[in-house]
């Protein structure tokens, strides 16, 4: 029993160490986001966002790899937002780091997919 007392203590604090961003929302550039953005992950596979509506720190998304299609209302914060398992940041102008959790379906195991998204003109 002590042992899963010290397990819970351990992660207790480690999540304390895991704080977020304590700055606030703020109005976004769209011509920054907004339009057709693609890339490739490592493993070859395709994706894309379309980023529509982008109205003071909010915008519409949708998000589509491989037969995966996901449409969120998303809030920008940091120059970044999250669509489902994956993590869009603006790196540059023109250019995004994304950052997708896979579950192996075998397995069950996640890996994380980190891949640079490129704005269409």
């Amino acid at each position: 029993m002590a042992n899963v007392f010290n397990i819970l203590s351990l992660n207790y604090l480690a999540a304390g160490m895991n704080v977020g961003s304590h700055s606030k929302y703020v109005n976004v550039d769209p011509k920054s986001f907004q339009g057709s953005w693609t890339g490739k992950y490592a493993d070859n596979s395709s994706f894309s966002f379309l980023i529509s509506n982008v109205s003071g720190y909010k915008a519409t998304v949708k998000y589509q790899s491989g037969p995966t299609v996901k449409y969120q209302d998303v809030l920008i914060k940091d120059n970044a937002f999250r669509i489902g398992d994956s993590k869009f940041t603006l790196a540059r102008a023109g250019v995004a780091q994304v950052k997708t959790v896979v579950t192996s379906p075998v397995d069950g195991t996640n890996v994380l997919n980190t891949a640079y998204a490129h704005q269409q003109t």
